[in-house]
This record gives structure tokens, sequence and C-alpha cells, in this order.
């Protein structure tokens, strides 16, 4: 008990008992949650206590009740996306981010030509690279602020879309994400679970596969971290009744070979253009082969409840092995290509980007080779600093407000465990103008490390569910 504080009906709450009980390492219930984030946004709790009981939940730890009750109060601040009109799976995906991490833009068409449907709100990019609507808003005439009408009208015709989301998502998150950001309270699995779980729920997908990053790159620094916050958010979604499945990959390098907005695109592209190879493509076909797996389970519950555990892996193991089979032949077919210039065209954008990548996307008027001093094997491309420097060539923005060049950025031609030449090409800086380029060079001739055993490291890490 919290003396008159504890809600056992309609009692009224003080913001500091629910504060000091946080402080003393008790559990808050799910209707006192409600108060405090209602009473936050209403006016009626202060900042001051809102971000004292954030400080005491980071320092005290919250639980897992605590975790999904928090999750449920974000979703129902605002308004939810109704997905009961599209035929198919209804399948959605999210990243914690990372460096050079363009998955949407492959996993969104693989999984439509698999007849799954895809609806991804998506948000801008805020640091050293731009966010996934940065990278379609590099295609000429693309489309992002679409109503859900059209939202759906696309899905249901294209298989997929991807469009910014709306204000009236999940608020709470919004302005809780904002004072966390100031009081230092944003290292939580907990409250990062919450708000990633939230705005997917209020999505409206029956399927979330998740990509949890973990390295130099990620927010989520060691693997340990990574994985717990990953296994809470899979927790989250299926106590929530929803399909759930996670990978945790490695950042500790970028994950494709470019940093920049209209790169990542064209990387994309020419990836979709050919048979699947590369870290980027590894961590794509994994998240798509999960979501697939996940969006057409069925019979393996039933099989467990029976006792047959065994038979049960044995057929999970085989529908991810076909579901992967499948979306490989999507992908070298050329069908999967198809799919996304449908989707571009859909929302207003140049769908010959497709076909011609290089020639519809803006280019950098100032493009230097960055060249290997010394023969050698890469022991390392470190992600964080790679990205920073995109930023500093204008890929990224340190405010909301900041304008993005989607021209510029760096495509990296060798990646950890490489063997190269002398004088060979390491990268390559597209530039706005030469000073920028020549420092750019000579930082990326510093951060591209010699040295190393010729070992490729892992990129994916552990995978939760999906067979």
């Amino acid at each position: 008990m919290r003396g008159a504080a504890r809600l056992t009906g309609a009692p009224v709450l003080r913001a500091v008992d629910v504060i000091g009980a946080k402080r003393d390492g008790a559990e808050i219930d799910a209707a006192e949650l409600a108060w405090l984030v209602t009473g936050f946004l209403d006016g009626s709790v202060t900042e001051g206590q809102m971000g004292a009981f954030l400080m005491a939940g980071v320092l005290r730890g919250f639980s897992r009740a605590e975790a999904r009750a928090l999750t449920d109060v974000l979703v129902a601040s605002g308004e939810q996306l109704d997905l009961s009109s599209l035929t198919g799976p209804t399948v959605d995906k999210h990243s914690t981010g990372g460096v050079s991490d363009a998955t949407t833009l492959l996993v969104a068409p693989l999984l439509a030509t698999a007849g799954a449907k895809l609806v991804k709100l998506s948000g801008r990019g805020l640091g050293h690279t731009g966010g996934t609507l940065d990278k379609l808003e590099s295609i000429p005439g693309f489309r992002t602020g679409l109503d859900p009408e059209e939202m759906l009208r696309i899905a249901e015709e294209v298989g997929c879309v991807v469009a910014a989301q709306t204000q009236r998502l999940v608020p709470a998150d919004k302005a809780l994400y904002a004072l966390r950001d100031v009081t230092g309270t944003v290292a939580s699995a907990a409250l990062i679970a919450s708000s990633v779980m939230s705005k997917k729920l209020a999505a409206g997908a029956g399927t979330i596969v998740l990509d949890v990053k973990t390295g130099g790159g990620a927010f989520m620094k060691e693997a340990a971290a990574a994985e717990e916050l990953a296994e809470l958010c899979v927790a989250i979604g299926r106590e929530a009744g929803r399909r759930c499945a996670a990978i945790v990959s490695a950042m500790d390098q970028p994950l494709g070979r470019a940093v920049g907005n209209a790169l990542e695109v064209a990387e994309a592209v020419e990836l979709l253009s050919a048979a699947p190879q590369g870290r980027l493509a590894e961590v794509v076909l994994e998240l798509a082969t999960l979501a697939l797996v996940e969006a057409r389970a069925g019979g393996e519950q039933a099989a467990v409840a029976g006792g047959g555990e065994r038979d049960a892996a044995a057929a999970g193991g085989g529908r991810a092995a076909a579901a992967a089979g499948e979306l490989r032949r999507a992908w070298t077919s050329g069908a999967a290509l198809e799919t996304l210039a449908r989707m571009i065209v859909a929302q207003g954008g140049d769908g010959s980007v497709c076909e011609r990548p290089r020639d519809v996307l803006p280019t950098a008027p100032v493009i230097r080779d960055v060249l290997a001093e010394e023969a050698g094997s890469v022991a390392a491309v470190p992600a964080l600093p790679v990205g920073e420097l995109a930023a500093v060539l204008g890929a990224g923005r340190s405010r909301q407000a900041d304008e993005i060049d989607p021209a510029v950025g760096i495509e990296l031609r060798v990646e950890v465990g490489d063997l190269v030449e002398a004088g060979a090409v390491l990268a390559v800086v597209h530039a706005r103008d030469e000073s920028v380029a020549q420092h750019a060079c000579e930082r990326l001739g510093q951060l591209v490390a010699l040295g190393g055993d010729g070992i490729a490291p892992a990129t994916v890490l552990r995978r939760m569910g999906g067979g």
C-alpha cells in the first residue's frame, strides 16, 4: 500500500507518491502508469515529476509487466491504423538504427512479392544519417505524406507502402521521448521497448519483425543488452496478440556499402538487380524470412499442444527453409525489383530509378577516391565515425529542422576481413565542394584500419522466432 495515494478505485493519486514508490523499487501498476502519463500530457503532472519518475525507473529498473502496461498506455494515447481491409497477412518491420541500414527498401518489396501486405510508418533521421523517409525522398517525386485511405489502397494494390508516421499515432510516446532525451533517461530496455512496440502495435500489422543492432554504431553497445531488448520487444508483441520475431545483428561496421540517402537507394536497387550477396542482403533475407514464416504460422502451436515439440520444431525449420528459398527466387528473378518500382510509382516517384538509379537520383558535384597507402587486411571500418563523417558531408541532421543533402555521402569499397593491395580504392567520397571532400578523404584514410586477420565477423548474431 502507498497510503491514500494507492489506486484502488477512484482515489486521487499524487505524483510524488508514485515517484517515491518507484524510487523504493516498487512495481507500478497499469492504472497508475495510465494516470501518470495522462497527467503528463494534460499538464497536471509536471515535466520535473515525470523526469524524476523516469530516472527512478532507470535506476531501479522496470519489470516486464510495467513495460507492457506502459506500451498499452502509449498505444491508447492516439489513433490506431486499421489494416483489416487488406487481403493477405499484414507485416511490419523495425530496426533500432545504425549506419547504412536500408533494409526497409529491400524487405518491403520482397515480402510484398511473396503475398504479404507491408504498411511501414517511418520517421526522419536525426543524427549521422537520414531515416527511411529521407532515403526515399531522394527519389524525384516520391511522396511520403499519405492519408490512411491512400496508404491502404497502395498496400492492397502493390503489397507495400512506406509513409510518414502521423502525429496522431501514439502522441504520448513523442512527448515522453523528448523528455527522456533531455533528462538522461533514454537508456532503459523497458522504456525503449515500450516506445518501439507502441508504434508497431498502433500501426496495426498482425506480424512484427525486429532488427536490434549491437556494437559501436548501435545504441546498444553490448550484445547482452541488445538481446534483452529484443526478447522484451518480442514478448510485448506476443502478449498483445501479434506474431513477433527478431534478430540481433552486428553494427560495428556499416551494414551496407553506401552511407548517404540517394547512395543507399542506388545500392538497394543494384542489390535487387543481381543475386543477393553481402552483409546487407544477409540481414534483409533473415528479416524477410522471419516475417514470412511468422505471418504464415498456424499449425505449429497445435503440434506443441499435442506433445509434438520435436515435430513442431522440424516443421518450423522446414517452413523457414521454404520461405527463404521463395524469397531468394523473388530476388533473383527481378520480381522484387519490379514490386519496388510499382511502389515508387504509386507514391509519385520516378519508377525508372529501378532501371537507371545513377542517372535518376541526385549526384554530388565532387567525387573523390580514397586509396590504400599499403597492402593488408581490413581490420576495422568503424560504423559510428563513418556515419558521423557522412553527416559532416550533409547526409544527416543534428536538429529536426535541418535540411539534408540527398546526394552526398560515402561509398565503401571494402569491409572487415577484405584483403587490399596498395593503391586500391577503399572508399569514394561524394561531396558538395572540394574542401569538404578533401577533409572526408583524409579522415576515411585514418578510419579504415588495416592489419586484421582476414576473417569476416558474423553479421546476424541471434534469431528469435520464425522457425
